[in-house]
């Protein structure tokens, strides 16, 4: 098993337990990983036969604008349910960061993986 990433995506959403963070957008940076056959695509030098990173992009993109978000986690989940649905991989593993004041400015987050992880 090959694995595609995408690092550092910034999604814009209203995500939070309080009032005010639902008033607000806030910015999720999420890290993803896919299993993939790159040798396949490499092979024929051909995007269908993987990922195309824009795609996932901007489908996890198109999730953040749908609904508000109380969790962190619940956003993760639904990310990771919306590629292993979409996007034919097997296996995914999402870091979703959120930056908050706890009373001084930190990141907040979780790491999920769902799917099978083949050898």
């Amino acid at each position: 098993m090959d694995i595609v990433f995408i690092r550092g995506l910034r999604i814009e959403t209203h995500i939070g337990v309080y009032d005010w963070e639902q008033r607000i957008l806030q910015a999720l940076h999420v890290d993803i990983e896919l299993a993939a056959d790159a040798a396949r695509a490499a092979s024929a030098d051909d995007i269908a036969l993987t990922v195309d990173y824009a795609r996932v992009a901007g489908r996890l993109r198109a999730l953040g604008d749908a609904q508000s978000w109380k969790l962190v986690e619940t956003f993760a989940e639904r990310a990771a349910e919306t590629i292993l649905a979409e996007f034919g991989t097997p296996w995914v593993r999402l870091s979703v960061t959120k930056a908050v004041r706890l009373p001084q400015r930190t990141e907040v987050g979780v790491v999920v993986e769902r799917g099978v992880r083949a050898a």
